[in-house]
């Protein structure tokens, strides 16, 4: 399966769990997971969402190493900075706790857009 592809479907799972989280929210009238919400969307979707156009439009003949790479930090740094803003606002956890986990996976999603920028310019 291509990279672009795997974006896409990994992103499409992001819409529908962050979709899923706002219907849920809106149902209990208990918004307290905003934050979260807003990750799994924008980092997890529209992030990945856009990783898949780049690799499809500019990306085709991309080094593959790298570009898995790419792919794999990505996915990781967003699952455990979604799953982590998910424990944290629903008070499962608290953030002294959690500040080992945010902290770096917040990092790995930087490090991948930084990644993503090398892989287009190059």
């Amino acid at each position: 399966m291509t990279l672009d592809r795997r974006f896409l479907l990994c992103g499409f799972a992001y819409a529908i769990a962050g979709m899923g989280l706002g219907i849920y929210m809106a149902a209990s009238h208990n918004h307290t997971l905003f934050v979260a919400h807003a990750h799994i969307l924008l980092v997890g979707f529209v992030v990945s969402f856009i990783y898949a156009l780049v690799h499809k439009l500019w990306l085709v003949g991309a080094p593959a190493r790298l570009a898995v790479l790419q792919f794999y930090l990505h996915q990781l740094a967003t699952l455990g900075l979604t799953v982590g803003l998910v424990l944290l606002y629903a008070g499962v956890f608290p953030e002294s706790t959690l500040a080992p986990l945010l902290g770096p996976m917040s990092v790995g999603v930087l490090i991948a857009v930084v990644l993503m920028a090398w892989l287009v310019i190059r």
